[in-house]
């Protein structure tokens, strides 16, 4: 069996078992799983190595680029204002940012920035790799952009656009970028090691991703929603090495984490907004969350999904657990949160070899499937 380090509750084994599986059957280079349950870390874990070539151990301080598993970080900042009454998720956009009303957006709501229903799911105008390193221009564009659909009336995974919708409503509010009131309200409190906007100090702690086999596009009409939404920019894997993208903020993809530090902010939302003592969010802050926005085949993914306000809800379609009220959201490759609040646990896989989904793969399925287990048979 592949050596995993780090600590786990007895009753937790199975969750170990599952991470030395991946590692031993190669589905996984390096990686790290976290489980907190009730608002204590039960599962704190990792192992293999930081590298393609093996050469360097995965350590308990590895952080890498987790894709959109950012979303939930950024739609924790949303759901802090909210709480607190700064924000109205049932208001117009154009209230907090007043130049996001032009090309007929009045009418769009920040529930529809957060449940990817706002029609703004990729850029009209062309944009570089490198754009995605202004935050002027991401935004600018959108905010004088018209809809690809009628908002609200269907979700399409706003990949990397949701990002600067939402962080751009961070900013109006508190004049501060969503990085740096992510950093001050959650990620310094909670002593959490990740980071929208990673420093340089961190640089020598960051594994880089393995790329996923290439997509075959195949006959894919190019004027379609899903390919105008995932090829502007052209985004690969491999930009995630570079510097600029490490030390840009890019709210919906750009953030550096491992489980762990996933896990310390996200069960928040299992413990009903409080954690160590300390009150983020209000437990009815916290509810919000599962109000569904929509629940359709989405126009990017092509896949029946639940969203409520900033993550994916457990359907029929797609089964996340034994309970109902479980949330969840993962990263382009596999890295995975998974909330339940009925069970108030939370669990959370991050890893540098890249699969081929946006929405999880059996690894962090696995890993969920051990953890509920585990509790159950406790």
């Amino acid at each position: 069996m592949a050596e995993v380090h780090g600590t786990y509750d007895p009753r937790f084994e199975a969750v170990r078992d599952a991470l030395a599986n991946t590692l031993d059957q190669g589905m996984d280079v390096g990686a790290s799983v976290a489980v907190v349950h009730e608002g204590e870390t039960v599962v704190d874990i990792w192992g293999g190595f930081a590298d393609e070539a093996k050469t360097k151990a995965w350590e308990r301080d590895t952080i890498i680029n987790v894709w959109s598993t950012t979303k939930t970080m950024t739609a924790l900042c949303a759901l802090l204002l909210a709480d607190r009454g700064d924000l109205d998720f049932d208001a117009p956009v154009a209230k907090y940012w007043p130049e996001f009303k032009a090309a007929g957006k009045e009418n769009v709501e920040v529930r529809h920035l957060m449940s990817h229903n706002a029609g703004l799911s990729g850029w009209q105008e062309p944009m570089k790799p490198e754009d995605l390193y202004d935050w002027e221009k991401a935004t600018s564009l959108l905010a004088g952009q018209e809809p690809w659909w009628d908002p609200g009336t269907a979700s399409g995974y706003h990949a990397v656009t949701q990002g600067y919708l939402v962080g751009e409503v961070v900013r109006r509010i508190t004049g501060k970028s969503v990085g740096a009131f992510f950093a001050d309200e959650f990620a310094g409190p909670l002593g959490a090691d990740f980071h929208i906007g990673t420093p340089a100090e961190c640089d020598d702690r960051v594994a880089l991703v393995i790329p996923p086999p290439p997509l075959d596009m195949g006959t894919v009409d190019p004027t379609s929603i899903p390919i105008r939404t995932l090829a502007n920019p052209p985004l690969s894997a491999e930009q995630s090495w570079e510097i600029p993208w490490r030390r840009a903020e890019i709210p919906a993809a750009g953030g550096h984490g491992n489980a762990r530090s996933v896990a310390a902010v996200q069960a928040l939302l299992s413990n009903g907004g409080e954690l160590g003592g300390k009150r983020f969010l209000s437990p009815e802050g916290c509810e919000v969350v599962l109000k569904e926005q929509s629940h359709t085949t989405d126009l990017v993914l092509g896949l029946p999904i639940r969203f409520g306000m900033g993550y994916g809800l457990t359907s029929d379609e797609m089964p996340l657990g034994p309970n109902p009220r479980t949330c969840f959201w993962g990263g382009w490759g596999g890295s995975l949160v998974l909330i339940d609040m009925d069970a108030r646990l939370c669990i959370t896989y991050v890893m540098n070899k890249m699969g081929e989904g946006t929405l999880g793969d059996f690894r962090g399925v696995s890993v969920a499937a051990a953890a509920f287990g585990s509790l159950a048979g406790s």
